[in-house]
């Protein structure tokens, strides 16, 4: 929302007050409603309301318990996953939950994909989604060896072959922005990426669920086959993972930037929200987040807009 300023000639942002000597203010963009932000069947509104947000204990130990299933590969050793996954915390550091008033939101209806992104690189001569084997290694965060990255790599400015509709990744939350502004010239429209606040709220609904599907995982949902899953899968693949007002890929898939940034020992962090294909349950939630550095580029991580 844009900042309001004091009523004066200097500051009002108009060339002169209504009314002075006939002199009209310069045109502002009108605001943004639910049809214009459903013109074109890429964005959905997303209702002002009060949203749950965060967790409580009995979803982080949810969270633990399905996670710890997954791992496990006999019952009786569900206990001792279970203990290892608490032991490194991963659900222990998420918000309380609380109950928030939130304002409407144009949220993405997709993810931005490898054709839409094709486009951005061509027009503009923007970097390609790539990163060397060298660079993999500084990141430090490798969850997967570089063999793996390697299906995922542009070659002269072209993605994968057969991969247009799946969402593009290797991209940084830098790439991200400029692929935000480069669309907004296009088409006269501001875009942006989502706050955390604006991803979860529409993750969960206006009743706070845990997955966009409800508060039961189900691994039918999203493209999640076994820990250490397969591949992204093309948007809107799978309609569990659609949240309640039609949002795609709120589970699964990839990991989503957001516009919320962070302050580490080290450096700026920026706010990732959602799950990838190869994540455990727990971290499909909506409550869960975590945060990586902003000049990241990973095969896990993508990202949609917001349109103002």
């Amino acid at each position: 929302m844009p900042k309001i300023l004091p009523l004066n000639i200097w500051g009002t942002g108009l060339l002169m007050l209504p009314g002075v000597l006939g002199c009209r203010p310069l045109s502002q963009p009108p605001p943004m409603t639910q049809q214009s932000c459903e013109s074109g069947d890429d964005f959905v509104w997303i209702e002002a309301g009060n949203y749950a947000l965060g967790s409580d204990r009995t979803e982080r130990d949810y969270a633990y318990r399905i996670s710890a299933e997954a791992v496990a590969t006999e019952v009786d050793k569900i206990d001792q996953a279970e203990t290892n996954l608490r032991r490194k915390g991963w659900f222990n550091r998420e918000a309380n939950r609380r109950v928030l008033a939130r304002s409407t939101v144009c949220m993405g209806k997709n993810l931005i994909t490898n054709a839409e992104y094709h486009a951005f690189v061509r027009a503009t001569g923007h970097r390609s989604p790539y990163i060397s084997a060298n660079d993999y290694q500084k990141q430090g965060f490798l969850v997967h060896p570089y063999a793996t990255v390697k299906s995922y790599l542009w070659q002269d400015q072209m993605f994968p072959s057969g991969e247009g509709q799946h969402p593009v990744v290797l991209v940084s939350y830098q790439d991200a922005q400029a692929f935000a502004q480069w669309r907004g010239q296009q088409d006269g429209h501001t875009y942006r990426l989502p706050t955390a606040l604006e991803w979860e709220q529409t993750a969960r609904g206006t009743e706070g669920r845990y997955f966009p599907w409800g508060n039961d995982w189900r691994a039918e949902a999203t493209n999640w086959a076994n820990f250490g899953g397969l591949h992204t899968s093309a948007i809107a693949t799978f309609p569990l993972s659609r949240s309640p007002d039609g949002v795609e890929d709120m589970a699964g898939n990839v990991f989503e930037y957001t516009s919320t940034l962070t302050q580490s020992l080290r450096q700026k962090a920026v706010v990732l929200k959602g799950c990838s294909w190869d994540d455990l349950p727990g971290f499909c939630r909506a409550a869960y987040q975590h945060t990586r550095p902003l000049d990241s580029r990973h095969i896990l991580f993508g990202f949609r807009l917001v349109k103002e």
